[in-house]
């Protein structure tokens, strides 16, 4: 049975992220703030895109939402309603909400977070103005800055440590973290098509080459960071890798 402290963590985690949302919401009623992040350029931050999306009202654009918030709200939804109908109905009866929360968790939750965390710090402590420039400051407030780039960090790291995670297969779980840095990519490009301005600064300053390389690299980064979470689960929990079906 799931013990009642994990239970009541993962309610305070999600009750965290959306208030995030809401809070995210409302300023962006803001007209000023509004304009600053106009024509969808708010999703422009990857840290930006993990807060729920939702209409700004009267503009038609969307908040500034990020997809790691938007991973973390889902699955901290996922994992308290797993929470729950296992102290109704017991494990058997929910592997399959089981099995997708440690699928959502092991191949995106953990690496996409941990790969902001990581990326969005280097790239600021080397040149804020190439990730997160100082306009950014009179729109974005400090605590809210860390609350998407900083705490994530501490906060993904807790559940590794608090419970244990069902890893795929390797195939499985490196193709659809390629598949979501796919989409993600072609998010970004569809963006400049559309609006003529990078979502961050830095690819701005990279040639079509520059950008492919950079590309890669990052996709090669965040894969190093599911197998280091597939690693961390397995010093802690031991082997957790979901059972392979066997060929007939």
């Amino acid at each position: 049975m799931t013990k009642t402290s994990t239970c009541i963590y993962h309610f305070l985690v999600l009750s965290w992220y959306t208030f995030l949302n809401y809070y995210i919401s409302q300023e962006g009623k803001d007209k000023v703030k509004s304009k600053i992040f106009a024509n969808d350029a708010r999703w422009k931050y990857l840290t930006l895109l993990n807060l729920l999306k939702s209409r700004t009202a009267g503009f038609g654009v969307y908040q500034p939402g990020s997809f790691r918030q938007l991973l973390q709200t889902i699955f901290y939804g996922v994992t308290c309603l797993d929470d729950v109908l296992k102290r109704i109905k017991g494990r058997k009866d929910i592997k399959f909400l089981t099995a997708f929360r440690d699928l959502l968790f092991a191949t995106l939750a953990f690496p996409v977070s941990t790969f902001v965390f990581l990326a969005f710090w280097i790239l600021f402590l080397y040149n804020r103005d190439l990730i997160y420039p100082k306009v950014l400051d009179t729109v974005i407030p400090a605590w809210l800055n860390h609350a998407m780039h900083t705490f994530i960090f501490p906060i993904t790291l807790v559940e590794v440590v608090l419970r244990p995670h069902s890893y795929p297969s390797k195939k499985t779980g490196l193709t659809l973290l390629a598949a979501a840095s796919i989409t993600y990519i072609i998010c970004i490009l569809r963006l400049y098509f559309e609006t003529g301005t990078w979502v961050y600064p830095v690819f701005a300053k990279l040639s079509p080459v520059g950008l492919a390389a950079f590309f890669s690299l990052s996709h090669i980064f965040i894969a190093s960071i599911y197998l280091l979470g597939e690693k961390l689960n397995h010093w802690k929990w031991g082997d957790m890798r979901q059972p392979q079906k066997k060929r007939k």
